[in-house]
């Protein structure tokens, strides 16, 4: 017997710019110290992002607890920011993101999916390699390393 998850996947809209803000700033805020710099999720313009590419959130009893941007770039399908609430971390709810934007892709044509992040944050990195992406390369950017990863789609 499964059980539906706890939390429900939907579009963001611009009611939700502050909140997918606080989300992403809460989650990437552990990443500050390690890098020596501010995460480059926590200076996007959300109202701005959610007027031009897909995002998500995954919401419980109202609250945001998670959130995905989609764009698509030269490159193809890209998860350009997940975030997930610490207190919500562990729980499933970015996984579930992820598999959204795999039939995203799917849905919208693409063989992959890909994403990068910063080379030291190693939980990622080695979170996304468990799931099936492949790094491709690195790329060296305002004093940080980005991998990119990409995973096949079937």
């Amino acid at each position: 017997m499964t059980h539906a998850a706890p939390w429900t996947l939907r579009r963001a809209t611009a009611a939700d710019a502050a909140a997918v803000t606080a989300c992403v700033c809460d989650a990437f805020q552990v990443y500050v110290t390690r890098l020596g710099i501010v995460p480059r999720p926590m200076q996007r313009d959300y109202r701005e992002a959610i007027a031009s590419v897909q995002v998500w959130v995954a919401t419980l009893e109202q609250q945001t607890v998670a959130a995905l941007l989609l764009d698509l770039t030269d490159e193809g399908f890209l998860v350009d920011v997940i975030a997930v609430s610490p207190a919500h971390q562990g729980t499933g709810v970015g996984r579930a993101l992820l598999a959204l934007a795999e039939r995203e892709a799917l849905r919208q044509g693409h063989a992959s999916i890909y994403l990068y992040t910063n080379e030291k944050m190693s939980e990622n990195l080695a979170l996304y390699q468990r799931i099936g992406y492949v790094e491709y390369k690195r790329e060296a950017l305002d004093g940080r390393t980005r991998v990119f990863l990409r995973k096949p789609l079937h």
